[in-house]
């Protein structure tokens, strides 16, 4: 994890209400007033072979959905937000059930039909049945009372009770018909033209000409047309009958499949998903099976209850829209993790999924355990100080047992295991190599404890020491801490394993520090996470010991000045350096970025003096100002812990707020995208110029890159856990005040 890489670049002013509050007397911070707003997320139903090629989707005023293909009508059954629903023959009419219905709409909010003979509908008594003379008629539009266009995609024919009010034809392939009230005129869409029939005085007219034309609505001001292609959409001005602008290419894929224009969103099908336009021009990308059964789009429609039906050509995905708070996602995301993702304790992963299903599975160890389950306890920390939920208390209690225990179950006093679990399963954990027999022969621990671990440990303890009220749990917190520090003081600053040696990257001695040059991030971080460490240490056992060490090591071994180092300075080690510098810099290491953000909670919450905290003030505004093209919730929610007023609070809240509610691990691609600025290869890793939203990339921890844009191979076999990702961000900023308790 040590070599996680990454970094940035993208500042967006994302929506919510922001008040200025003063919090406190010292302060005048931002504030997010947390209002409901609309979260997104898929149900999806997977066709079987038998279903047949799928051709189109409605709903009706009822929120009942119909699915039309080639082998009959088809309605989505048993489908759930992360259970997934299949397509089941719908045979509660029998007498349509035995017709060969070609198409289906929805008209004034009911189930219109169409087949060989007819326009038809179960709605009003079943008195719609107007008869056509086009046996082979698959397409349709109706428009006022109860008039109706219908094509076999070569012949037009207008038909009111069962009279033919006009036939035409169209040299081209007619692919999709529309209906405009104002004007009373029907829209036809071939491929290689656009064509008007009004209802009033029928007569066929070509009105714009093209080239692999695809798709096509109307904008919901009526005076304009979206018209799809092969290769981007345009625009086309129904006045002045002339296309507006140029093509439209910068998009995520270029392939237009099917348009439809929903509230105030222009909603595109594609080949390799779909996409919604916003009227600011940004849009939002359902890309892979966190949002749909497959890729290749064939229609989209309005669906029920605030809902977009995307229908696939391996099954309707019900993209979902529901009002919520922060805290209402909170809620959701405690149950997430209680129910599957809690391991003995530890804040873990469910692993072997079977394309995520989350029945099936199973929780995973990892070389973090102790880390991830830190940043899940500290924000149930915050969770318990802001609202003193006996149930946060208790999750708490649970985690630090967990915690508790990687000090006992190994024989080396004050060392932390990585992880634990019960005997007998060596060869089926991760990294078999590092796992040792425990004294209890019941029990097996992972030796090669990082400073990873221990930062974590550090952060979580003495939040638990300084928030918690509960006595017993209060003198446990500083009992680890002492337990810890005491380690690494005694053994001149490194982790000692049971063999005798230090851990590969449990070392903070000045001899190992101060060997990188000084532009290598290694020199700088090592420094600041230890004075941190021992400012914790002291803070809370008021032993001189930890407050003596700590101004040796910054007053005469440079770890003061080391700190400091603005973050512009980090870059690749020289030429002249030696093998470990060049490997460890020789690029962005977003695990660095995580452990020194959870530990600038000690290093300047514990601050020894006022001095010292402005100076650490000051180290972490330089570092927050590299990393604000990220977006990254976590780190500018830890930055408002210095008070001051600019932290991207606007930027945290985006993070929140896209974060998918579906944190399984799709495979998921955005390489493609036209709609992206890439970058040429740099040293932070930064692949894009601006970041994507959470719920288009793909679900990944603190320590990952946040302009990595695909996850290829495995598909649906992982969930992440929501306790580091998500909660911790949350709750530190409702504890710190940044963000407000939830407001209807």
């Amino acid at each position: 994890m040590r070599f996680v890489k990454f970094l940035v670049l993208f500042v967006l002013c994302a929506g919510g209400l922001f008040v200025a509050c003063d919090r406190k007397a010292t302060t005048n911070q931002p504030v997010y007033e947390d209002v409901p707003y609309w979260q997104d997320y898929s149900v999806k139903y997977y066709a079987e072979p038998s279903n047949g090629t799928l051709l189109s989707a409605a709903s009706d005023r009822n929120g009942v959905i119909k699915v039309l293909s080639s082998a009959g009508l088809f309605q989505p059954h048993n489908g759930h937000f992360l259970y997934h629903g299949k397509l089941q023959a719908d045979g509660k009419y029998r007498p349509i059930k035995d017709k060969k219905i070609t198409a289906v709409i929805a008209y004034e909010d009911q189930f219109v039909m169409l087949d060989n003979k007819a326009v038809l509908s179960d709605a009003w008594a079943g008195k719609l049945y107007a008869k056509h003379q086009l046996p082979n008629a698959k397409l349709m539009a109706g428009g006022k009372d109860f008039t109706f266009l219908v094509s076999d995609g070569k012949s037009l024919e207008l038909v009111k009770d069962s009279t033919s009010l006009w036939k035409g034809a169209v040299e081209d392939e007619v692919l999709s018909v529309r209906y405009q009230a104002e004007g009373s005129i029907f829209w036809v869409l071939g491929k290689k033209g656009l064509y008007t029939v009004s209802s009033t005085s029928p007569q066929l007219k070509n009105v714009y000409q093209g080239n692999n034309l695809t798709a096509f609505d109307l904008a919901a001001d009526n005076k304009k047309i979206y018209i799809g292609t092969n290769d981007g959409y345009l625009e086309w001005d129904i006045t002045t009958q002339k296309p507006i602008g140029t093509l439209h290419q910068k998009l995520p894929w270029t392939d237009i499949t099917a348009i439809e224009v929903i509230g105030d969103k222009v909603w595109f099908g594609t080949t390799n998903g779909a996409f919604a336009l916003h009227t600011d021009g940004k849009v939002d990308y359902y890309n892979g099976e966190r949002w749909l059964p497959s890729n290749g789009v064939v229609h989209i429609s309005e669906g029920p209850q605030n809902s977009v039906l995307v229908l696939t050509t391996a099954g309707l995905g019900q993209i979902c829209f529901k009002k919520m708070t922060l805290h209402d996602k909170a809620v959701y995301y405690e149950e997430q993790v209680r129910k599957r993702h809690i391991r003995n304790g530890f804040n873990a992963s469910l692993d072997n999924m079977e394309k995520g299903n989350i029945a099936s599975g199973y929780l995973a160890d990892s070389d973090n355990d102790g880390l991830w389950t830190s940043m899940y306890l500290a924000g149930e920390i915050f969770r318990y100080a802001t609202t003193k939920e006996e149930d946060a208390l208790q999750n708490c209690r649970e985690s630090l047992d967990a915690m508790e225990r990687l000090y006992t179950i190994n024989p080396v006093p004050g060392f932390p295991a990585r992880s634990f679990e019960r005997a007998g399963y060596i060869s089926q954990l991760a990294d078999p190599d590092r796992w040792q027999h425990s004294s209890d022969p019941n029990w097996d621990w992972k030796a090669t404890t990082s400073s990873d671990e221990a930062v974590g440990h550090i952060f979580a303890f003495g939040a638990m020491a300084e928030l918690i009220d509960e006595p017993n749990m209060k003198s446990r917190a500083v009992a680890l801490i002492d337990t810890l520090m005491g380690h690494i003081v005694k053994n001149n600053f490194y982790l000692i394993d049971y063999d005798g040696k230090p851990t590969t990257w449990g070392r903070w001695s000045p001899e190992y520090v101060n060997a990188f040059p000084k532009n290598v991030g290694d020199r700088k971080i090592t420094s600041s996470n230890i004075v941190a460490m021992l400012q914790t240490a002291y803070h809370f056992t008021k032993k001189e010991l930890y407050k003596e060490k700590a101004f040796e090591l910054m007053q005469k071994h440079g770890y003061l000045e080391n700190l400091m180092r603005p973050m512009k300075e980090i870059s690749p080690a020289p030429g002249e350096a030696d093998a470990l510098s060049k490997e460890l810099s020789d690029g962005w290491n977003h695990s660095d970025d995580e452990m020194y953000f959870v530990s600038y909670w000690g290093l300047y919450r514990y601050a020894f003096n006022d001095t010292l905290k402005a100076k650490y003030k000051e180290a972490i505004i330089d570092h927050w100002e590299i990393e604000r093209p990220e977006k990254e919730g976590a780190w500018n929610i830890f930055t408002a812990l210095v008070g001051t007023p600019d932290f991207d609070l606007n930027e945290a809240v985006w993070y929140l707020k896209e974060h998918p509610l579906d944190l399984i691990d799709w495979a998921i691609s955005n390489s493609h995208r036209k709609d992206i600025e890439k970058m040429q290869p740099n040293f932070r890793n930064q692949t894009i110029k601006e970041v994507l939203p959470p719920d288009e990339r793909p679900v990944q921890r603190h320590n990952g890159n946040m302009f990595h844009l695909d996850r290829t191979g495995s598909n649906g076999t992982s969930e992440h856990s929501a306790g580091d990702i998500w909660l911790l961000p949350y709750w530190m900023g409702r504890y710190l005040g940044v963000i407000s308790a939830p407001k209807q």
